[in-house]
């Protein structure tokens, strides 16, 4: 079978060649990829209906390997023929009917998408478009858009000590990017979340779309948490890390007692409450959930030392206790309060004194707020 009797409609159907469309407006794709693929690497607005699955794209690669395209392609053709193949088009079709500004893709754009969009348009005359370059040149635009994107908006970075409420100062910001929402996790020892973070690609993958979503908007200034270089597993973009650690810093300043308040909702109650809508069962959430304190405490005994860490541990076992026993969280306010005061602060003290002259302006959420208005940031 050569490639115009496998495919003799693709060349009269759509393609999209705007890779930074795709990303900017967020649009809805067809990922065709096996799913080792997807899960190697992939875009915030896809969902993965595999041609073929991992199984069979085995199959099919050692039989190329061993015979040539002609015989991969033949088996191909059986393994996805019959029942599986009529599946698998309904399931194209529901995320095309759902979805009609979205487009197709797999890995370089070559014979999976094509024969995916072939396969649709014949079986209910949906003409899909399919992404010129596939996976592979998205992934490319990518890397390149990593360098470029920060020489085209105005930085500033959001610092505070630990609990101060950044995250939420940013969540109330139009004209933001949240790289801890994109890295899945807080950016601190007890900064996991329950879902797990993604990988280094679909972060790097997230991040630029994100960017390019922003300046869509005509946002020509940007406000960033203040991040150390990784955010748990993942690192940030060189490009991104430097034109931050250069960008002008503004410092939110908040009451001991409401930082002692924000950081127990976040690492108790809403961690607790996570856990549990997770695991369900109540005692296995209670033990994930004392699991990942304990672990996020070892985390930093090094930095905290034999003293400190045994105060902070032993404080940590009373609240564990005492919440086992009678459901009761307010104990946790114990060892949280000493974390933010013995080791925390003064390692903010010690980090805040090597930026003293980025820093443009430090005042409390009002203040700030105010003070970005002034500079036509909302």
């Amino acid at each position: 079978m050569n490639r115009q009797q496998l495919l003799p409609d693709t060349e009269r159907l759509p393609v999209v060649n705007d890779l930074s469309a795709v990303l900017r407006y967020a649009q809805p794709l067809l990922d065709v990829r096996a799913p080792v693929e997807f899960c190697e690497g992939a875009f915030p607005s896809a969902v993965n209906l595999p041609l073929m699955n991992n199984a069979e794209r085995a199959a099919i690669g050692k039989r190329y390997k061993d015979a040539g395209q002609d015989e991969a392609i033949l088996l191909g053709l059986n393994l996805v023929s019959g029942t599986t193949k009529m599946e698998r088009i309904a399931a194209w079709e529901q995320f095309a009917l759902a979805h009609p500004e979205g487009a197709l893709y797999c890995f370089r754009g070559g014979l999976r998408s094509r024969i995916s969009q072939q396969w649709l348009y014949a079986e209910t005359g949906i003409a899909y478009p399919r992404i010129t370059g596939g996976y592979k040149a998205l992934r490319r635009y990518v890397l390149d858009e990593l360098v470029k994107l920060p020489l085209q908006y105005q930085a500033y970075v959001l610092s505070g000590r630990t609990g101060s409420g950044k995250t939420r100062f940013l969540q109330g910001l139009q004209q933001s990017v949240d790289l801890e929402a994109l890295a899945r996790h807080r950016g601190s020892a007890f900064g996991a979340w329950v879902q797990a973070q993604p990988t280094q690609i679909d972060f790097e993958n997230a991040l630029v779309a994100k960017l390019l979503q922003q300046l869509a908007k005509q946002y020509t200034q940007l406000v960033f948490e203040d991040e150390s270089r990784s955010i748990g597993s993942l690192h940030l973009p060189d490009s991104l890390f430097f034109s931050l650690r250069a960008a002008p810093l503004i410092l939110l300043e908040t009451h001991q007692s409401e930082r002692l308040e924000l950081t127990y909702q976040e690492y108790i109650l809403e961690m607790l409450q996570a856990f549990q809508a997770q695991l369900q069962e109540p005692t296995q959430a209670v033990e994930a959930f004392s699991q990942y304190l304990l672990k996020s405490l070892g985390k930093v005994q090094k930095r905290l030392g034999g003293v400190r860490y045994s105060k902070a541990l032993g404080l940590l076992q009373a609240a564990l206790t005492q919440q086992h026993k009678t459901g009761d969280t307010q104990l946790h306010q114990a060892w949280i309060e000493f974390l933010l005061s013995d080791y925390y602060d003064p390692m903010y003290d010690y980090q805040i004194a090597q930026k003293r002259e980025r820093i443009i302006f430090a005042g409390d959420a009002k203040a700030v707020h105010a003070f970005l208005a002034s500079r036509s940031i909302y």
